[in-house]
């Protein structure tokens, strides 16, 4: 979907796009994209096996533009959880690189993402029949309408729904430290059949059980996640100014100890149901906070 040197967009619905003043269009020899010919069996394909990777700026070019949009990369995946649509891209985009430089491979299980640091890992969940399914985060997009999330073919097909081109999902990032513990959604974490490698305690987990105690339940509109408090407060000293008059729910900034640090939170809730958060979405992109996503915080 994306190029190793620029940010490209695309989806199963979607040509593929270039930040304004580039034109990769003669990059695909396919015009539409689509599914493979015949019928690909994803009953023994295998999840992602998430690994430790240190940081590397492949990919992560922060801010970024697409369709004159602008994107931002989050500081740390840690703790990231959000609901939203899913898509697919599969033919089109098969055997080009990704935008972190890898090869796009549709058989296998991975996965575009607009702002997750790559590569990375994530469980995504089918919030309509409730598979799952692990997937490697190696490109960016889906740029095309409110979707969150652009899976390979294959792990659309995994997820069932392939057919019908979206799926409503929870997608839960998945971090593996050097020591090799796992975390998803800032919880320990291992995939089926391994062993959960318990962190060492460390001094801050105190202030970290404290920070669980005070949280909301609920779902949340977040405008963005600093490893620094001060932007943090501006920018909910900004979002409060604007939304004073429009909005009932509080902005907060929620400030949550990751194993990879301390992450300051700018949040606008809690909302009791996904349709009351998404209008506040729409309000908040309309005044905007482009960079927004709808998200559990119960941890």
């Amino acid at each position: 979907m994306v190029s190793a040197v620029s940010v490209l967009a695309g989806c199963a619905s979607s040509p593929a796009s270039a930040p304004a003043g580039t034109d990769h269009s003669s990059r695909y020899t396919i015009t539409q994209d689509r599914a493979p010919t015949g019928n690909f069996d994803v009953s023994g394909l295998s999840d992602a096996v998430p690994v430790y990777q240190a940081p590397v700026r492949a990919g992560n070019k922060s801010p970024y533009t697409v369709w004159s949009k602008r994107y931002t990369v989050m500081d740390s995946n840690d703790g990231y959880v959000a609901r939203g649509t899913a898509s697919w891209y599969g033919e089109k985009f098969h055997g080009h690189k990704t935008s972190n430089g890898e090869t796009f491979d549709m058989y296998e299980m991975s996965a575009a993402h607009k702002s997750l640091r790559i590569p990375g890992y994530a469980r995504v969940t089918n919030l309509d029949n409730g598979r799952t399914v692990i997937v490697r985060v190696n490109d960016r997009g889906p740029f095309h309408g409110d979707r969150l999330i652009d899976l390979s073919y294959a792990a659309a097909k995994k997820l069932g729904y392939q057919s019908r081109g979206t799926a409503r999902v929870e997608v839960a990032s998945i971090t593996v430290k050097p020591d090799g513990s796992m975390f998803i959604a800032g919880q320990p974490f291992a995939p089926d059949g391994q062993p959960t490698v318990q962190p060492v305690p460390g001094p801050e987990d105190s202030v970290a059980a404290n920070d669980r105690q005070d949280t909301n339940g609920g779902l949340f509109v977040q405008l963005g996640s600093f490893s620094s408090r001060d932007p943090a407060e501006k920018l909910q000293v900004r979002a409060s100014s604007v939304l004073n008059s429009s909005l009932d729910n509080p902005v907060r900034v929620r400030s949550v100890d990751t194993a990879s640090g301390r992450f300051h939170r700018v949040q606008v809730g809690p909302f009791q149901d996904e349709g009351s958060a998404r209008k506040t979405q729409s309000l908040l992109e309309a005044r905007g906070f482009s960079q927004s996503i709808v998200m559990t915080d119960s941890h």
